[in-house]
């Protein structure tokens, strides 16, 4: 891993492969390397030609902890995200954000249009514009002195994948207080880049597809038969969808 200053914020981030860079953005309680290496999508790309640039948000990973709120609106992590491109060196890249990430994509290419040449948006659909509730008791899950106490077993699944990826529990119980911001349809509706919305059939995280490319003007969308949230971000599925978007040729 390599890191940078995102304005005061220490934010980590891996280099692979060679090619035209694609940016990817993981979803909450995860990071780079479980989010997309371990599910094969770093691999995928880069032996398709791409030069694959894996960020860890903040509060995530090996990128800086901060316990405070006001630290983690999406619009501020889509600012980390702009401000890697730049500190690469690049004038714009491919940027493909899951769950979380794909928000955190979404504030990107709204706020930051230059820099943004194609959008996959998986993971999060639907709910991108209608939100999701449950953040403050997930949060106080995160903080509980005993899993076990957690009755909520949805709730306690995220207490449980947050301990399993070792990551600062505090740091995501502020993260989730204050990262999932909706996103206007009107917002949605300025982004130019062509855009991919991918989701599992079964993800209540991410809604139905169908409302999240209506909003966006020339989206395409793909839903995964029988995938839920976790089964569907390393999907053969997903990633066939994503090649034929970008055009990837098979170079393995």
């Amino acid at each position: 891993m390599q890191v940078f200053d995102s304005d005061g914020v220490e934010i980590a981030y891996a280099v692979e492969g060679e090619g035209e860079p694609i940016l990817l953005i993981h979803g909450f309680a995860s990071n780079g390397r479980i989010n997309w290496t371990a599910t094969g999508w770093v691999k995928f790309l880069a032996e398709r030609g791409r030069q694959v640039i894996s960020i860890d948000n903040r509060g995530h990973g090996f990128s800086q902890k901060l316990h405070d709120p006001a630290a983690y609106p999406a619009t501020e992590m889509a600012e980390d995200a702009r401000r890697l491109i730049e500190h690469l060196g690049h004038e714009a890249m491919d940027v493909m954000g899951y769950s979380m990430g794909a928000r955190i994509t979404a504030f990107l290419a709204i706020r930051h249009p230059q820099r943004v040449r194609r959008v996959v948006l998986g993971g999060l659909a639907e709910n991108m514009i209608r939100g999701l509730g449950g953040a403050e008791a997930i949060a106080q899950a995160l903080e509980a002195d005993n899993p076990d106490d957690i009755a909520d077993a949805g709730v306690k699944g995220f207490r449980l994948f947050a301990e399993q990826t070792g990551s600062d529990l505090k740091a995501l119980a502020a993260c989730m207080r204050a990262a999932r911001q909706r996103i206007s349809v009107e917002d949605l509706a300025t982004i130019k880049a062509p855009v991919l919305v991918v989701a599992g059939g079964d993800d209540a995280v991410a809604g139905a597809v169908e409302p999240l490319v209506a909003a966006i003007p020339g989206a395409r969308g793909v839903t995964l038969p029988g995938k839920d949230h976790m089964k569907a971000v390393g999907a053969p599925g997903y990633k066939r969808a994503v090649a034929d978007f970008l055009e990837l040729s098979d170079n393995s």
